[in-house]
């Protein structure tokens, strides 16, 4: 499987090449050059398959022979062995034809694990296998830190820095970053919001005598192989429904858009996907833009949903390029013009069919307690404010008679404060978060730049440096 970047200008790489490369070096993201696609045969033939079965399934194609097959079913089973429910990915009805897929069972207690455990044993495995260093370096808004933190913490080959906003991440996702002990761990609360974080990251990305000096790359949702991950569970949860003899649709949270896109991409592999809700909190740019075809962002808003308090979906991107015909040069001068302008407009071809899959939907705060509430009231079942957002949002919008799957991408024990405040009483916390509420903390505080930041990494990483 060969690899092209949305801009058209990087070179074509393998999978391990473009996993450890995390961004493109023209800046943009890498895509398969083809779609792998599935018949409805193979796609019903996944019924009664494990998790772990089904994974490899979906993502043998884009690793193509970059990995043996049992070498790469061993990684799979040991990723995946370390959640807390044997369906890995559950499925729990909420409504007549409503479901909630609980992708929080990981170690972290949110859905970022499905990519990150298997991401951090690939990657240790590549420069292992190559003799070389990496200096791992993100953003997060809340949840994708912990994870990385998790899946890449104690590994000798890798020192990684994750970047968060101070002041705007939940209590719970800052002390699972922050309480890692190990001496590969940095964690940096920058004086921002997470687009200055996500800015900070991609402008060190592209300064190119630093990535390579000390062999920099990426986790975030960039990075190809967190997408590739991310289809599995659009796979299950629709076959466990029906699929391919019933069509589904999913309501997701979305920040900066990588599970959506992941769902569009299991569509293309020929799952019978009927429609993606693009549910957002206040910081609804998404919702704009397929409404009125103007990318334009505005402030970011704290939230209830700190995960999702996002303006620049680095991953719209993605979904632009296939829009567009994958013409990377439309690509390129869009993003240009966002750089230089602050805003772009897609044309009405190019939105239309972006409008006949997606559908934007937008959920401020009042509806986000207000389903976390009505949830509890309905059937005890506590949700936290990102997977509210996701039923509600999804509850407006169901269509037809396919079922409607929303995502429940964290724990509510997360956000511990706005779920009780709903309910009414705290919020029961599973044994793997208690301790981590009371260990010290490590954090390194600095001002929003990037000559801070890399001066930090120069100075703390043993990668590189020449």
């Amino acid at each position: 499987m060969k690899y092209v970047s949305t801009r058209g200008s990087a070179p074509e790489l393998e999978f391990e090449d473009v996993m450890l490369a995390g961004l493109a070096r023209d800046g943009g993201l890498y895509v398969p050059s083809v779609w792998p696609s599935f018949t409805a045969e193979k796609i019903a033939a996944m019924a009664g398959k494990s998790y772990s079965e089904i994974a490899y399934q979906v993502m043998a194609p884009f690793v193509g022979d970059s990995i043996e097959a049992q070498e790469f079913k061993a990684l799979i089973d040991q990723a995946y062995g370390s959640f807390a429910h044997k369906a890995v990915a559950p499925l729990v009805q909420a409504d007549a034809n409503l479901w909630i897929l609980e992708l929080f069972h990981g170690p972290t207690l949110a859905f970022k694990d499905f990519a990150m455990q298997i991401l951090g044993l690939l990657m240790d495995r590549a420069l292992k296998k190559r003799g070389e260093r990496a200096t791992i370096l993100g953003a997060t808004s809340g949840d994708t830190g912990g994870a990385a933190i998790e899946a890449f913490r104690g590994r000798e080959r890798i020192d990684i820095f994750i970047l968060h906003p101070h002041g705007r991440v939940s209590d719970v996702q800052r002390r699972q970053m922050t309480t890692a002990r190990e001496d590969n761990v940095f964690n940096i609360a920058l004086e921002g919001t997470f687009d200055d974080c996500q800015g900070v990251v991609k402008g060190l990305f592209n300064d190119h005598a630093f990535r390579d000096g000390y062999h920099v790359t990426g986790v975030n949702s960039i990075n190809w192989a967190r997408i590739m991950a991310q289809i599995v569970y659009y796979f299950t949860s629709a076959v466990a429904l029906g699929a391919p003899e019933r069509s589904v649709s999913f309501s997701v949270p979305t920040g900066n858009f990588g599970d959506a896109f992941a769902g569009f991409v299991a569509k293309k592999m020929g799952l019978p996907i009927e429609q993606l809700v693009v549910a957002t909190n206040v910081n609804d740019i998404l919702v704009r833009v397929l409404e009125t075809g103007v990318y334009k962002p505005d402030g970011v808003l704290a939230t209830h949903s700190p995960s999702m308090d996002i303006q620049v979906s680095s991953n719209f991107e993605r979904l632009m390029f296939e829009m567009t015909g994958r013409d990377a040069t439309r690509i390129e001068a869009l993003m240009n013009e966002l750089a230089t302008s602050g805003s772009f407009t897609l044309s009405e071809n190019e939105l239309a069919p972006m409008r006949t899959l997606f559908q934007g939907e937008r959920v401020d705060e009042e509806a986000t307690v207000a389903r976390i509430k009505m949830q509890y009231e309905l059937c005890q079942y506590v949700i936290d404010p990102h997977s509210a957002i996701a039923l509600e949002a999804g509850a407006r919008s169901a269509r037809g008679g396919a079922s409607m799957i929303a995502l429940a991408t964290a724990h509510p024990a997360k956000f511990p404060d706005v779920v009780s405040g709903s309910i009414g009483h705290d919020v029961v916390q599973p044994t793997r978060l208690q301790a981590q509420l009371h260990e010290e903390e490590r954090v390194e505080r600095l001002p929003c730049g990037g000559g801070a930041v890399s001066a930090y990494i120069a100075s703390k990483t043993r990668a590189g440096g020449s």
